[in-house]
């Protein structure tokens, strides 16, 4: 069967190779953060970042319940989500000096190994990762072993009214590819609108290159300040 301007059928796919399911017992290892499958022994340390009522609206757009109220509560919920295999977690490990804190969470989910397309989302940025080199290398890091597990398509999603999401999928070099409008009823019984954005594998090689260069050294000063925006390395 040919594909022809009459009878357009798409271009074929030279690997159609189902990718690997993401490993529960990989740790992506970087400069400033290492990830590591997530691990409920990080509750206690990570409860004032992420849990009580401080830090209620870090879970505002979360699909799942409120903020865990007790160390407790959120040591069974990382139970739950350290079980899970779709989504697949991984606890975010800040470095500081020789040691390292856990500042959050993220994970792989709707994985499909088939079409070699996976999601990067449920992602628990903590204020002691917010805005940080450290989160842009977390990003960096579940990016490259996506694509170097063989995956085609890597996907990001997130509440249309979430604008700090969006402006991040979009600095970190997905393109917006549109909104589904009343995607979902969320948990607090209000209207989601979904917007989507995308990477793919002939895109990676470009964004790798301009997360590496935005990750070294000489890109930031004494201070710690960025002397040139990931988004110049990509131009």
């Amino acid at each position: 069967m040919s594909n022809t301007p009459e009878r357009p059928l798409g271009e074929i796919v030279a690997n159609t190779s189902p990718a690997p399911w993401p490993s529960k017992e990989i740790t992506m290892q970087g400069k400033y953060v290492t990830l590591e499958p997530l691990s409920p022994k990080y509750a206690g340390e990570l409860f004032p970042l992420i849990g009580g009522t401080a830090n209620e609206r870090l879970w505002d757009y979360m699909p799942y319940d409120p903020c865990p109220p007790t160390i407790s509560a959120l040591h069974d919920d990382m139970v739950n989500k350290a079980a899970s295999t779709d989504p697949t977690f991984y606890t975010i490990l800040k470095h500081a000096g020789n040691k390292k804190q856990a500042v959050g969470w993220c994970s792989y989910l709707r994985i499909e190994p088939k079409n070699r397309v996976i999601e990067v989302g449920h992602l628990m940025f903590s204020s002691a990762l917010q805005k940080s080199v450290a989160a842009t290398e977390a990003m960096y890091l579940m990016a490259k072993y996506a694509f170097d597990m063989g995956y085609r398509r890597y996907e990001w999603k997130c509440h249309s009214l979430n604008a700090p999401s969006r402006r991040a999928a979009a600095r970190y070099g997905f393109v917006e590819e549109g909104t589904f409008r009343q995607a979902l009823i969320d948990k607090h019984g209000r209207n989601r609108d979904t917007t989507w954005f995308s990477m793919l594998d002939t895109e990676w090689e470009g964004r790798r290159k301009a997360f590496e260069g935005w990750l070294e050294d000489s890109n930031f000063d004494e201070q710690g300040r960025q002397r040139k925006k990931l988004e110049e390395f990509r131009a």
